[in-house]
């Protein structure tokens, strides 16, 4: 009996890119795909892992607009994409970052970033250096008496700063 071999060889082609083109290093381009998965990744990452202030969510947003692009046809080259990647991406940054950050991030309406300056009411008469317990805030504080005058019950005090859960105040 007799070995019978086969053999085939595949037809070469020449070194032509995805579209059958010939190939340029100038002309590549990357995948439209590939542009939303980094999106994707950055804005997963700004969302659920990494606190950076928004800027994963620009880069993201970025990368999905190029992608994008790709996706509705509009062939660029890959130096192309990387520039208009980098462009959009400092446009977003500079334009909308810190107007959206403040939005969401800045806290709620009536509330400042410090204590200094708020008016906290007195429950009880407050000798010079005296502490007492005050609520401000929806919870109960200590208040100490910072000022040279007493603070008489039932009135209002200034606070001049804060250390911990303790308000230094003044009368009003």
């Amino acid at each position: 009996m007799g070995t019978v071999r086969m053999s085939f060889k595949l037809p070469q082609r020449e070194n032509t890119g995805y579209s059958g083109r010939q190939f340029n290093a100038w002309e590549t381009t990357m995948t439209w795909w590939g542009w939303m998965v980094l999106g994707a990744v950055l804005l997963g990452a700004e969302l659920f892992a990494i606190d950076a202030q928004f800027y994963l969510v620009f880069l993201g947003v970025s990368a999905a607009l190029v992608g994008l692009g790709g996706l509705l046809g509009i062939e660029m080259a890959e130096w192309v994409q990387w520039t208009a990647f980098a462009v959009l991406s400092l446009i977003s940054f500079f334009t909308f970052r810190k107007a959206l950050y403040d939005k969401i991030r800045g806290g709620m309406v009536g509330f400042k970033a410090t204590l200094s300056g708020n008016t906290v009411h007195i429950p009880d008469d407050l000798a010079s250096g005296a502490e007492t317990r005050a609520e401000f805030r929806g919870t109960k504080w200590t208040v100490r008496n910072v000022g040279a005058n007493t603070i008489s019950g039932g009135s209002t005090a200034r606070v001049v700063r804060s250390e911990g859960l303790t308000l230094h105040v003044e009368a009003e």
